[in-house]
């Protein structure tokens, strides 16, 4: 059998271009014995990867020739424990590749979930560890909305945006979601159910909240950091909340990242602001997985996507998705 895998050529100065990354063929080697063989139907491409490629961080690395890292979802082709059957659905740290071959302790078989009628996919999208399940472990763990409150969500058309948006909204929440382009904006209102959409490409961001949370913004999910952070912290209400999830516009330049320049809002609103990630309430994930089930099988809870078909297209996905090109996930 022969292995095509995405590996890392060159570490990216800026964006993480196609010719940042090389697709090798390999014939695979035997299993050892305590393998799993797992043919990868699905990958996620998350923004976080691209802190992966630096050589150093936070995150796992992705070493110069290593396959890059993402997660994935697949099915047991080749097994030499046998509480893993051949067939087997699984998800893990599959990797951008046609075969992963793993540990046990390196896999989720899917079956064992609380969603056994879901497609595949939907294993990195709404039921994703850091994409649905992150939304909901922020939503109801780290920023609670309250009936009433107005809560504001960036990168709201993306992944994790998406479904924090739709969840505050099932909490009584009033939802605004920042998004770049009219397509996505649309979507936003027309098929998720937000109640307003900033389309920060073209109307002023700044001016566009002031108009539509004259008394503040309560909670800030947010999702890009930079100038979209600063704009929400000038409109913060007194006693807000703002929720770091992530920072999609500092990932490119890691060693210079900007900060929030309208920080002292926080001391003048008595407003607070607080990081998380998923990984840190590892007791609730089973808890998101089924609730998140429930509102999928409900028509609750809608999780956009965009597939790109074979593994050669990876590097472009990746690019496409920072260009702010993708809905969902």
């Amino acid at each position: 059998m022969q292995n095509t895998r995405v590996i890392l050529a060159r570490r990216p100065e800026d964006t993480a271009t196609p010719d940042c990354f090389e697709l090798v063929t390999e014939s695979l080697s035997a299993l050892g014995p305590d393998q799993i063989r797992v043919a990868v139907e699905y990958v996620s491409v998350d923004a976080g990867t691209r802190t992966m490629l630096r050589g150093e961080g936070f995150h796992q690395q992705v070493p110069m020739g290593g396959t890059v890292l993402a997660g994935g979802v697949g099915r047991i082709v080749e097994s030499n424990l046998t509480d893993w059957p051949t067939g087997t659905a699984v998800a893990g740290g599959l990797g951008v590749q046609q075969y992963a071959d793993l540990s046990s302790a390196q896999l989720q078989a899917i079956q064992q979930l609380p969603a056994t009628n879901l497609p595949l996919q939907t294993y990195l999208g709404a039921l994703g560890p850091s994409t649905g399940i992150t939304a909901w472990i922020g939503i109801n763990q780290v920023a609670k909305p309250q009936a009433g409150e107005i809560f504001v969500v960036s990168a709201a058309a993306g992944a994790v945006g998406s479904v924090a948006g739709q969840l505050a909204k099932l909490a009584g929440a009033t939802v605004i979601g920042i998004a770049g382009g009219t397509r996505k904006a649309d979507y936003l209102t027309e098929t998720l159910g937000f109640d307003a959409a900033i389309d920060y490409k073209s109307e002023d961001l700044s001016e566009r909240l002031s108009q539509l949370a004259p008394n503040g913004v309560d909670v800030f999910f947010d999702n890009v950091g930079g100038h979209v952070l600063d704009a929400v912290l000038d409109q913060i209400a007194i006693r807000g909340r703002v929720i770091i999830c992530g920072a999609v516009s500092q990932y490119n330049n890691m060693d210079q990242v900007t900060g929030p320049s309208m920080y002292l809002r926080l001391a003048e609103r008595q407003a607070t602001m607080e990081g998380f990630a998923f990984f840190h309430f590892p007791e609730q994930i089973p808890v998101a997985a089924t609730a998140l089930e429930k509102l999928i099988n409900s028509g609750q809870l809608t999780m956009p996507e965009e597939i790109l078909e074979g593994i050669d297209q990876y590097p472009r996905a990746l690019e496409f998705m920072f260009s702010g090109g993708n809905l969902g996930n």
